[in-house]
């Protein structure tokens, strides 16, 4: 291997190790909203959607996941949201 496929490679795996963080934490960040909206929890669910809506607004900004996929979950999210406080 060449010197720059080695380097090439190291900063793929670096890469990919960040990216699989950030859509981890999204996705915590979205399970922990989804579930106080099974429960009926109108009181905490839209502080849950907040931060769930930032976590995917970061991975997004980061390029961890296309923009469209953001707007895409975060209005779904809204949805939700929408329908248990409605």
């Amino acid at each position: 291997m060449s010197l720059s496929a080695d380097k090439r490679h190291r900063q793929s795996v670096k890469r990919r190790q960040h990216n699989r963080s950030l859509r981890s934490e999204m996705r915590t960040g979205m399970r922990a909203f989804l579930r106080a909206v099974e429960n009926g929890d109108k009181e905490h669910a839209p502080s849950l959607f907040r931060a769930a809506q930032q976590e995917i607004d970061d991975a997004a900004r980061k390029g961890a996941i296309p923009k469209q996929r953001a707007a895409r979950k975060k209005s779904r999210l809204q949805k939700k949201l929408n329908a248990i406080l409605g």
